[in-house]
């Protein structure tokens, strides 16, 4: 395991530096950097001047050995905008965004494997029907209209919770959470339920086929004749069984929601990464930009790996398996 464990980091380094090559390159032939810093009013030596300050009056090739030697010590640069670390602004925004994915995915795991395991318990009826059918409509609806419904029905016209921010925090050490507070909490609830429907609608649709496909196997059969309890049946012999596809299922896209949650926290104002993404790629803040997408690209090889090693700890063969190999 410790091999297997190794060889993933080394690729994670490859990819990494592939990614960052890519996206290094792809950033330097769109727009001019220059023309979002310099005043309409700036004149052509000033431009110049600006343009040797962030070392942009170089090659390319020079330009990202100097990159790649710097983010070799964790350094990315600093922001073209604020003069400001790239990575300190990211890691500033980064518990934001861990927060909401939290929250989100924790919503849509809790709602989507009870009726999941009930849809696949009882295909024919009506209950199940009603929840296959809401999950089929959270799965298709956009997420910014979803987004957009709940702050007209419970921001504007309810009144109960506030549209747009993150309200007060507290700080746990290195991370400044807002879950710890009521002010938080209200505000953290929209962006989460509207991020945990379409997820949470494809937890069930996963659950239920897993449940269905367990049903039918010997070890659920022979419990029955054993006379176990069904409530013991569905927590030791079928539920250890289904949750390796719900644990990769979830495990990608709680990736997705931390990579990707640039529209819903745009919508509600929420000052996480994907926000600061987004204004990065409008501003051309390259540093922002490829410092943001290289943690992303190592989190997410890291977040596969967890799920890999929770594989071996839910079925002891895929765990002899990685030691053969």
């Amino acid at each position: 395991m410790l091999a297997y464990i190794i060889r993933r980091l080394m690729q994670a380094v490859l990819v990494m530096a592939v990614m960052s090559g890519l996206v290094f390159v792809g950033l330097y032939v769109v727009g001019d950097p220059v023309s979002m810093m310099a005043s309409p009013e700036a004149t052509e030596l000033e431009r110049d001047a600006i343009r040797q300050s962030f070392g942009l009056d170089k090659p390319l090739w020079q330009q990202y050995s100097i990159f790649m030697s710097h983010a070799l010590r964790l350094d990315f640069g600093k922001s073209f905008l604020t003069g400001q670390p790239a990575m300190g602004l990211i890691l500033e925004r980064m518990p934001a965004t861990l927060e909401l994915a939290v929250v989100s995915m924790g919503l849509a795991l809790l709602v989507g494997i009870p009726l999941g395991i009930w849809a696949g318990l009882k295909p024919q009826a009506v209950s199940s029907r009603a929840i296959m059918t809401g999950s089929v409509l959270g799965f298709s609806l956009p997420g910014f209209w979803v987004g957009l419904m709940f702050i007209m029905v419970f921001a504007v016209t309810l009144g109960w919770l506030p549209a747009s921010g993150r309200g007060r925090t507290v700080m746990v050490g290195p991370l400044d959470l807002s879950v710890l507070t009521l002010d938080g909490w209200q505000r953290l609830v929209l962006p989460a339920l509207t991020i945990a429907v379409t997820k949470a609608a494809l937890i069930i649709r996963v659950t239920r086929a897993a449940t269905r496909e367990a049903l039918p196997m010997d070890y659920i059969k022979f419990a029955r004749a054993k006379g176990l309890a069904w409530s013991r049946i569905l927590r030791v012999h079928l539920l250890k069984n289904i949750l390796i596809p719900i644990v990769t299922v979830g495990g990608l896209e709680f990736g997705q929601v931390v990579a990707f949650a640039v529209v819903t926290e745009t919508i509600f104002a929420w000052p996480g990464m994907g926000k600061l993404l987004l204004d990065s790629i409008i501003t051309l803040d390259r540093p922002v930009v490829v410092a943001y997408l290289i943690l992303i690209v190592f989190f997410l090889v890291m977040l596969n790996l967890v799920v890999d090693i929770l594989y071996s700890v839910l079925d002891p063969r895929v765990r002899l398996e990685a030691g053969k190999a």
